[in-house]
């Protein structure tokens, strides 16, 4: 960063506002990218929700120097809790879409397979 690059706030301001991606519990469903410090990674709630973590390195006298926690920072504390307030949103769709992807976009679960099978049973409305 800097120099004829992008400075580093313009860099992480990206993530002071929450978007929605996919890759929450089993890479099956949508739910927003929380910026959070080294400590904060551990994701438990549903197996997330997402998270991201910036690690920040100097180069000084042909060494890095790092790293730093670049998301360990009270500036992203109200990203940190749209991205909660968005997480509680999506979870009380239940198992369905907008919150659960697509069943052609689903990853380690055999739900295309069950919803096939099913599939003579449905009924239009």
């Amino acid at each position: 960063a800097q120099g004829k690059f992008p400075a580093v706030g313009e860099i992480l301001e990206p993530f002071a506002s929450p978007n929605i991606v996919k890759g929450w519990m089993r890479g099956s469903h949508h739910g927003p990218l929380m910026p959070v410090s080294f400590c904060q990674a551990r994701a438990t709630r549903f197996d997330g929700p997402p998270r991201v973590i910036a690690a920040g390195f100097q180069l000084a006298n042909g060494k890095f120097v790092g790293p730093n926690d670049l998301f360990d920072d009270p500036a992203f504390d109200l990203a940190r809790q749209q991205a909660n307030e968005i997480a509680n949103f999506l979870r009380r769709l239940g198992p369905f879409e907008p919150h659960r992807l697509p069943l052609d976009e689903m990853e380690y679960t055999t739900m295309p397979e069950i919803a096939k099978k099913l599939a003579p049973r449905f009924k239009d409305m």
